[in-house]
């Protein structure tokens, strides 16, 4: 069985005052490669990982729309909000 797997993560420091994304993506339970917000560009652990990350990073569109997930994660803690971190 081979797996796929991308896992988004929006991190939230003091509310949010400070938003991090990570996006983690991992194949056969390996995580090869990763986009962190705080970093700015893609990170390859593995060959296929390296190879990704470098193509990746030197394609503008991809690179927007990675940083453009930060408000996107913004927008969904503001939508969430109310249910989630205010409810008692």
């Amino acid at each position: 069985v081979l797996q796929w797997l991308h896992k988004a993560e929006c991190l939230f420091i003091n509310g949010t005052e400070k938003v991090r994304l990570v996006v983690r993506f991992i194949y056969k339970r390996e995580e090869f490669l990763m986009f962190d917000s705080d970093v700015g560009h893609f990170v390859g652990f593995t060959p296929l990982g390296e190879k990704n990350a470098k193509k990746w990073n030197s394609d503008p569109a991809i690179m927007e729309f990675m940083r453009a997930h930060v408000d996107r994660c913004l927008h969904n803690y503001e939508v969430a909000a109310p249910i989630t971190v205010e409810r008692r």
